[in-house]
């Protein structure tokens, strides 16, 4: 078993200092080698699809490749969802499942599955260990292999990789076989930066001239100062319209345009033309606002380029023409060069000054208990220097209307690679028990459900607030106009529940806070982003029809 244990090794000597286990008797010989590297901070997590997500929680925060742990059979199925939001956020993952023997596949053994390449194209790379170690080959490419698996995960675009383990049994060896750390081979990749010719940039810098309106689009993105003032450079100076949303992590910044879709959820149709670009230069991942998307699909610039480092690009917009593979903060420095007239620029504000000048009075309005200015109050009242999660459906949009205001140093987070609500509460768990800072995810009742096993473990987030917004039911459903009008509304999409946060909180210890009217939302904010020894659990019960009401009224406002 010791090339089983040097595993944990390789993974200490390459950075890698986390490691989720999930209880298991196939994975017992990479389970202990983990438990007793003294330089692996080891956890354990029953349910596989919930420590899959609080992997990428704690990754999210510590910016290295978390290992995880399963036994064989439907486990390795489990860490399925999070694997592939962990390939389209691009967040490094080290994927060990126990497996049988070869032989053993398809035979009825107990735990037995196919697991070679089990989750096909959403992870970088997949391998498989040897079975057996008695030739010094043999051990020398388990070595390999689980360095180049490594390698591969912190390389950009970072992701997800997977390694399937076989294992024999006798699985659990006598007392004296310790697992013994020492030296083991490893195999490193140095650093290096990509930049661009000077003939490249000559040519893309006459070509930017040439462009009479030129448009920026931030994608989603880590907080990340040098951003923030390479951004606020490029307004002022050089006079080009950047859209960013929530996600862009840019809110600081006041000049940037925050609010796309209420931008055109008011501009007239005869206005598009004039905020058409000529040249757009995107960066960063998935874009949140439907309605940006539309535009320009609808729009299409005459060049599209996209800036990357590497890895494959989507043409998101259907206008891709140029992939410009560097680091976004270096093309940014370099464009801070150009000079452009800002009248382009100043329609965009125009826009974006009338878009929240309606949407300010419509949250300030006086209206009936909603889900809409309840998000907004939770967002003024987030602590600077803390982390927020935003789950999908409407958290993630309200959050994207109302925006955050100020140098608060809030990093913001989604689970806006795959966009499911699975996980939601797992990956902001992860976060908590991987820094010292208040985490905060603003989740529906159905996400939040859908992901209570987050809370079946031994350890206690005393950073972890959640804001639960309980309509009793899945409320986008109203929303969108297909299934808003069919008779299966209510049973089969908004999918009634009757659930409250009260039993599950008083069942893992949390503390607990429950409000239906402003007043007591106001009442449960004097105490709830306060320290304390042990998770907060805050709901907030709405009408689901209320909440559509008054979301149709918003849009209507906006128009």
């Amino acid at each position: 078993m010791q090339p089983i244990f040097n595993i944990a090794e390789i993974c200490a000597s390459k950075d890698i200092k986390d490691c989720i286990l999930s209880p298991g008797s196939r994975c017992a010989p990479l389970t202990v080698s983990f438990v007793r590297h003294p330089d692996i901070n080891t956890i354990t997590i029953s349910d596989e699809r919930s420590a899959a997500f609080i992997g990428i929680g704690i990754a999210q925060q510590t910016k290295r490749t978390v290992a995880l742990v399963c036994t064989s059979g439907s486990a390795a199925y489990n860490y399925a969802p999070a694997v592939a939001e962990a390939f389209y956020q691009h967040i490094p993952l080290l994927l060990l499942t126990a497996d049988r023997p070869p032989e053993w596949i398809g035979q009825q053994d107990g735990q037995t599955i196919q697991q070679n390449n089990i989750y096909g194209s959403h992870v970088k790379a997949s391998y498989t260990l040897p079975t057996d170690y008695n030739h010094p080959d043999a051990i020398w490419h388990c070595e390999r292999i689980i360095s180049e698996a490594i390698n591969a995960s912190q390389q950009e675009p970072k992701g997800p990789v997977h390694v399937n383990v076989p294992l024999r049994e006798p699985l659990y060896k006598e007392a004296e076989e310790e697992p013994k750390f020492g030296q083991v081979k490893t195999i490193s990749i140095a650093k290096t930066q990509t930049v661009l010719t000077t003939e490249s940039w000559l040519q893309l810098k006459d070509e930017i001239n040439k462009a009479g309106k030129l448009l920026l689009i931030a994608g989603q993105q880590n907080y990340n100062t040098d951003h923030l003032q390479l951004i606020n450079s490029l307004i002022n100076e050089s006079g080009i319209p950047i859209v960013a949303g929530i996600l862009s992590s840019l809110y600081e910044e006041t000049e940037v345009i925050h609010n796309a879709d209420a931008i055109f959820l008011a501009v007239k149709p005869e206005e598009t033309k004039a905020l058409k670009p000529d040249l757009l230069i995107t960066f960063g991942d998935s874009v949140l606002s439907k309605s940006l998307k539309n535009f320009i699909r609808k729009n299409k610039p005459k060049q599209h380029w996209h800036i990357q480092e590497a890895g494959p690009v989507a043409d998101t917009f259907q206008s891709l023409t140029t992939i410009i593979p560097v680091k976004p903060a270096y093309f940014l420095q370099i464009l801070t060069e150009i000079k452009k007239d800002k009248q382009y620029l100043n329609l965009w504000l125009e826009k974006e000054n009338k878009a929240r000048k309606k949407f300010t009075a419509f949250i300030n309005s006086p209206l009936p208990f909603n889900e809409f200015q309840a998000i907004a109050n939770v967002m003024e009242q987030l602590p600077d220097n803390s982390i927020l999660h935003l789950a999908n459906s409407m958290a993630v949009r309200y959050a994207d209307y109302i925006g955050l205001t100020g140098k608060k140093n809030i990093e913001i987070f989604a689970n806006r690679g795959t966009s499911g609500i699975d996980g939601v509460v797992s990956t902001a768990y992860g976060a908590a028990l991987a820094t010292e800072k208040l985490v905060t995810v603003i989740t529906g009742d159905m996400a939040f459900f859908y992901d209570r096993n987050a809370f079946w473990n031994n350890y206690t987030a005393e950073n972890l607030r959640i804001v639960m917004l309980n309509n009793h039911g899945g409320g986008i459903f109203r929303v969108i106009d297909g299934p808003s009008k069919l008779p299966e509304l209510d049973e089969y999409f908004e999918t009634k529940q009757s659930l409250t946060a009260k039993y599950l909180a008083s069942e893992y210890g949390f503390s607990y806070y429950y409000c239906q009217n402003t007043d007591e939302l106001t009442k449960a904010f004097k105490n709830f982003f306060h320290s304390s020894d042990k998770p907060v659990i805050l709901e907030v019960e709405t009408d689901s029809k209320t909440n559509t009401a008054i979301f149709k009224e918003f849009k209507n406002l906006m128009n």
